[in-house]
């Protein structure tokens, strides 16, 4: 894409690393399809809490909710889709998210249990070119800023397998990372709502992170 909208999405994003932008932000996407996309309401802002703590990202203390279909998608270099349920794209969705991500978006899809089967029905009508493919242990996401050295940390248990974590990769740039049977969402959550063990709750803030900052350094 060579567009002017692309190119100054591209370039802005590269601008607000390069400056340390004190204050930038984040948001969760709004679907149709019946899913429910506000789920994990304190997710977000405590992984912001976090990464603004332990790593300085300057990320604006409050995440925003965005339509794929609104001009302020391209106001977010990072963009967050979780849920249990169905996900569906209208045409202009599918167009404006593509364009979003070869534009030099990134999108983090966490299915919070349920949402597999319609995420990747979804995700093939906006890259029909691409398929998740599962990303090997040794792929800087994994060691951007904490290591995980056996991939994505088990937060929640749903079916017994292990967690997985895919990409979807066009030109050689992972531009969509799905953490999947892992409910890195819920780890990020007030205490209070699950009572995961504190060293749980880390290791899923800290996943995060490094999901943040791969991102951030890879427009």
């Amino acid at each position: 894409m060579k567009t002017k909208a692309l190119l100054f999405l591209l370039i802005g994003f590269s601008q607000v690393i390069l400056a340390q932008n004190p204050l930038f932000k984040i948001a969760k996407v709004k679907y149709k399809g019946g899913g429910d996309w506000y789920a994990n309401k304190t997710s977000l802002p405590n992984l912001i809490q976090f990464a603004n703590q332990q790593k300085k990202m300057g990320i604006d203390p409050s995440p925003e909710t965005v339509e794929l279909t609104s001009p302020m998608l391209w106001n977010y270099p990072f963009i967050h889709l979780t849920g249990h349920g169905n996900v569906l794209f209208d045409k202009e969705e599918q167009k404006n998210l593509r364009q979003y991500l070869l534009g030099g978006g990134f999108l983090h899809i966490d299915d919070n249990y349920g949402l597999d089967k319609s995420i990747r029905r979804e995700m093939a009508k906006v890259f029909p070119e691409l398929s998740f493919v599962e990303l090997p242990y040794s792929h800087p996401i994994y060691s951007q800023a904490y290591p995980f050295p056996k991939g994505l940390p088990k937060v929640h248990e749903h079916d017994g397998k292990a967690p997985q974590g895919f990409g979807l990769i066009y030109q050689g740039r992972l531009i969509c990372f799905y953490s999947y049977e892992c409910d890195l969402g819920n780890g990020w959550e007030d205490e209070s709502i699950y009572h995961d063990p504190a060293e749980k709750r880390e290791a899923a803030l800290r996943m995060g992170v490094n999901i943040l900052q791969y991102a951030f350094l890879h427009p």
